[in-house]
């Protein structure tokens, strides 16, 4: 049977590759190599079968010295899978991801504060998964400590996370709070600068002083902070939008106000 007759045979009778029971799917060649280089291996390895198996030959060594499950699927069994995500043959079943408590943020701002000053990332209402994956590539390459979320209005650390991520999504720990205002209260009183966005502000982001212990806070795209989140910066910056558009996809923004906050700390630090 061709490939084409195989996805319309799946289409009519409705059937769905089934997961291993337990796991989560990771899907992409970075994402799944990236959980072999932290040293947490899929437990199950799906690979495209066919030509994709020597394109992929590097990752099935890997897999057979961590004892991996491997097999081998149809193009269209990952597909199904991935939701026709771009998989690129591959798909690692993993531990899930669980974002870490409040009470574990406290105790490793004591860790941090007593090591140098720690850069912060609070994203509120921020609901969708690539912004979320994207994001925390970002804080990853900018080096963030700790990325803080509300457990309501922000999206869940699934599988489209951890693909548009890289890897940065096990990397950077992802804190879930009740009440984001209540916890921004509570940096405060621990010596963290809270820097707020919101495109009406005066100041821009390259007059805020990212060396100090800070949090970075970024809103949902379209809506930005909400009200109490605003009140509880310490101020609020701008980017200098020089075109025609009022503002930018809020993974974008995070990047480039990160690197603003790595540019002033690589200053600092050549002396």
């Amino acid at each position: 049977m061709s490939r084409s007759a195989n996805r319309r045979q799946s289409a009519r009778t409705g059937e769905r590759p089934r997961t291993p029971d337990g796991l989560e799917p990771v899907y992409g060649v970075h994402a799944v190599r990236a959980s072999f280089e932290r040293g947490q291996p899929p437990k199950v390895l799906w690979i495209q079968q066919g030509h994709a198996e020597h394109r992929l030959e590097a990752l099935l060594q890997l897999a057979h010295a961590a004892g991996c499950d491997l097999k081998r699927m149809t193009r269209e069994t990952l597909d199904g899978i991935s939701n026709q995500a771009a998989h690129q043959g591959v798909i690692g079943f993993c531990e899930p991801l669980v974002a870490e408590s409040e009470t574990t943020l406290w105790w490793r701002l004591e860790q941090w504060l007593a090591d140098k000053p720690p850069l912060l990332l609070i994203l509120d209402g921020v609901t969708d998964p690539h912004n979320l994956g994207a994001c925390l590539r970002s804080a990853d390459a900018a080096g963030v400590n700790g990325v803080i979320v509300p457990k309501d209005k922000s999206a869940p650390l699934n599988a489209t996370v951890r693909k548009v991520a890289c890897g940065a999504a096990e990397l950077v720990p992802v804190f879930q709070v009740t009440n984001l205002a209540r916890c921004m209260e509570k940096l405060k009183q621990q010596g963290v600068w809270i820097t707020g966005t919101a495109g009406e502000a005066d100041a821009l982001v390259y007059d805020a002083d990212f060396t100090v212990p800070c949090a970075l806070v970024m809103g949902a795209e379209g809506k930005g902070l909400r009200r109490l989140t605003r009140e509880a910066c310490d101020g609020l910056v701008k980017l200098p939008m020089q075109g025609g558009v009022s503002s930018l996809n809020v993974s974008v923004a995070t990047g480039i106000c990160l690197f603003e906050a790595v540019r002033q700390r690589g200053l600092v630090a050549a002396g």
